[in-house]
């Protein structure tokens, strides 16, 4: 059983540079309006740039990571995402998440990232329409969706899903 604090609490992945600003902002605003603590992860070990110029500071990196402490993984995509998509420590990080029962979300490119971790198997995904041939190579049952949740992993398009996602995130954390 999870304790509040945990069920609270966010991990929210953001590529060192260019991430999805667009994705970024509501998806944050969206939790921490429904009361829940944020924390980023990155493998920067001090601030983060978005594809605007946003700088968003780290909390922790990839080595730091314990998914006991959390309810939900999300990954931000942008085009910053697609320099993770073979990221093998990111791909334990989302694993132990999945094999623990969390809740794992990913936007825009980011699904990439969970489909080469090999978590998205026998499932149904969505992803920006440019990356969506990643997902079909991968065996991802890939479906022309804003928002696809499936298995307590939720994907999304893009930033125009934003919202929803977030919401969607939030509704499978019990």
């Amino acid at each position: 059983m999870q304790n509040n604090y945990t069920k609270n609490s966010i991990l929210i992945f953001l590529p060192a540079t260019d991430f999805s600003e667009e994705e970024f902002l509501p998806i944050k605003k969206i939790f921490l309006k429904r009361n829940k603590q944020i924390f980023i992860v990155s493998d920067s070990f001090s601030v983060c740039g978005g594809e605007n110029g946003l700088k968003v500071g780290t909390d922790t990196n990839f080595y730091n990571v314990n998914e006991k402490n959390f309810a939900a993984f999300v990954l931000i995509g942008g085009k910053g995402s697609r320099s993770y998509w073979g990221n093998e420590t990111l791909h334990k990080i989302a694993g132990k998440f999945h094999y623990s029962g969390k809740v794992i979300g990913a936007i825009c490119s980011a699904p990439v990232i969970l489909a080469r971790s090999g978590i998205l198997d026998k499932t149904s995904a969505t992803c920006w329409k440019e990356d969506k041939n990643e997902l079909i190579k991968a065996g991802i049952n890939y479906h022309d969706r804003s928002v696809i949740a499936e298995n307590k992993i939720v994907t999304a398009d893009s930033s125009q899903a934003a919202i929803q996602f977030a919401e969607t995130v939030l509704n499978l954390i019990k």
